[in-house]
């Protein structure tokens, strides 16, 4: 059986943004004319012929896998201005895959395609299925490598990290269907965790493909209209006590986001049309969380906002800070796969 080998990346120049050519590589991520990107989990598919095959990247900040044949090969970390070649292939048809494993709202990554030492194919066709997965640090999979709640002495959290694990892309890769991570860790509905960065919230940042750029708004193409929205917001907004200076009581925080979670709601809805399925998550069983979460959905009088609650004594939360770990994103996977296939989906 022949061994893929991943050896070290060459350092070249990279192609100016103008030359990336987006019919090469499939993806439905948030990339920009330019190939530039900047939510978790975003990847690119291609096809190639040849024994050997480069990535060229342009990223100082995040980490990757590379696949070939459904295989990692090898994980790049802030590889920088770069072409990484795996060689050793066997001589014939490969596909191969670039993922985005961590966040980085504050600075966007590049990516100027395949290249191989035989000839880079078409690229592969868009799946049927489309799946859209709206959240913050829980959808990410924020610190789910680690195995110790403590991170400070093992890498810290962006190492730990890998939203291709997350419980979203494995969900997604399960149904065969293409899909978006639109995950930002701490931020909520109204309020981000603590109280900070008073007056923005997700949604300052939904309609973007750069995060990193104020007023940047994401052309979403016409082939991507996701049967499915999975949404996770919420955990931010209730999960720290109120601080001196904040602007809510208790009670003003819930009417406050259950109305702004409406007009989240109303947004993707106009934006998706009336064919899609929302899917508001909530991770606790009980509480003020999960109580105003049931509330807006049963006050939605949509037929097609549904609601998930997938709390589970079974999850040990060992990632990180307490988030999920990669088994509890793989459990989660199980659960809303299940879910899934008790909805009347029209895909």
């Amino acid at each position: 059986m022949a061994v893929l080998v991943a050896v070290a990346a060459l350092v070249v120049p990279a192609a100016p943004a103008t030359a990336w050519v987006l019919p090469q590589a499939h993806t439905a991520g948030r990339v920009t004319a330019a190939g530039q990107y900047t939510w978790p989990g975003v990847y690119f598919e291609g096809r190639f012929r040849g024994t050997s095959v480069g990535v060229v990247l342009d990223d100082s900040v995040n980490d990757y896998d590379v696949q070939v044949d459904g295989r990692t090969v090898a994980s790049l970390v802030t590889p920088g201005r770069t072409t990484h070649w795996v060689r050793g292939l066997p001589d014939g048809v490969h596909r191969v895959r670039l993922v985005k494993r961590t966040e980085s709202p504050w600075a966007a990554g590049w990516f100027g395609g395949f290249v191989a030492d035989g000839a880079v194919l078409a690229k592969p066709a868009p799946r049927t299925r489309q799946i859209e997965f709206v959240g913050d640090s829980l959808t990410a999979g924020y610190g789910n490598l680690s195995t110790t709640r403590d991170c400070s002495t093992n890498g810290g959290v962006t190492r730990n990290t890998n939203t291709d694990l997350s419980f979203g892309a494995l969900t997604a890769r399960a149904l065969n269907a293409d899909y978006q991570v639109n995950a930002f860790s701490g931020l909520g509905v109204v309020r981000n965790y603590n109280g900070h960065s008073a007056g923005t919230s997700y949604r300052t940042y939904y309609d973007r493909a750069l995060l990193n750029v104020e007023g940047d708004v994401w052309r979403k193409p016409a082939s991507w209209r996701p049967q499915v929205v999975v949404v996770g917001l919420g955990t931010n907004d209730f999960s720290t006590p109120l601080n001196p200076g904040e602007p809510w009581t208790p009670d003003t925080l819930v009417t406050d986001w259950k109305a702004a979670y409406q007009g989240f709601l109303a947004k993707l809805r106009t934006r998706y049309g009336t064919a899609t399925t929302i899917v508001v998550s909530v991770p606790e069983a009980t509480g003020t969380f999960a109580d105003a979460a049931r509330e807006v959905v049963q006050e939605s009088g949509d037929q097609r906002v549904r609601l998930w609650n997938y709390a589970d004594p079974a999850l040990d939360r060992l990632g990180c800070d307490w988030h999920f770990s990669t088994r509890d994103h793989r459990l989660i996977a199980g659960k809303l796969g299940e879910y899934l296939a008790a909805l009347p989906l029209r895909w």
